[in-house]
C-alpha cells in the first residue's frame, strides 16, 4: 500500500500537464533545478560555517586566557528629575527614577568598556 503504481504515477503525470500546460513544463523543471541546486549550496554551506565556527570556538577556548580585574566604577552625577505635578505624578516619579537607575548603570558599563580597551591596549 505504500508503494506507487503504474496508475497512480500516470495520473500525478497528467494532473502536472493540465496544471501547468506541455509548454511550461521544461520551464518548470529548469526553475524546479536550479532552486534545488541553490538550496543545496546553501545548506553545504551552512554546515562549512557550523564547522569552521565549532573550531573556532574550541581553538579560542584552548588558547584564550581569561582575565578578570574587579573594578569599583564612579558613576557619574545625574540630575534629579522634577517631577511633573499629573494625577500620574507616582507613576511618573517611579519611571523617572528607573529612567535615572537605567542611565547610571549604562555609564558604568560604558566605564567598564572603557577600562577593559585601555587594559587590552586596543583604543
Amino acid at each position: 500500500m505504500g508503494s506507487l503504481g503504474p496508475l497512480e504515477i500516470g495520473l500525478i503525470i497528467l494532473a502536472i500537464l493540465l496544471l501547468f500546460g506541455y509548454k511550461k513544463l521544461p520551464d518548470a523543471s529548469r526553475s524546479l533545478g536550479r532552486s534545488l541546486r541553490i538550496f543545496k549550496g546553501e545548506m553545504k554551506g551552512m554546515k562549512d560555517d557550523d564547522a569552521r565556527e565549532s573550531v573556532r570556538t574550541r581553538d579560542a577556548a584552548q588558547t584564550t586566557p581569561v582575565r578578570a580585574e574587579l573594578v569599583t566604577p564612579t558613576p557619574a552625577p545625574t540630575p534629579t528629575p522634577t517631577p511633573i505635578p499629573t494625577a500620574d505624578s507616582d507613576l511618573t516619579a517611579r519611571l523617572h527614577e528607573e529612567a535615572r537607575i537605567a542611565e547610571a548603570h549604562a555609564a558604568e558599563l560604558r566605564a567598564r568598556a572603557e577600562q577593559s580597551r585601555a587594559a587590552d591596549g586596543t583604543r
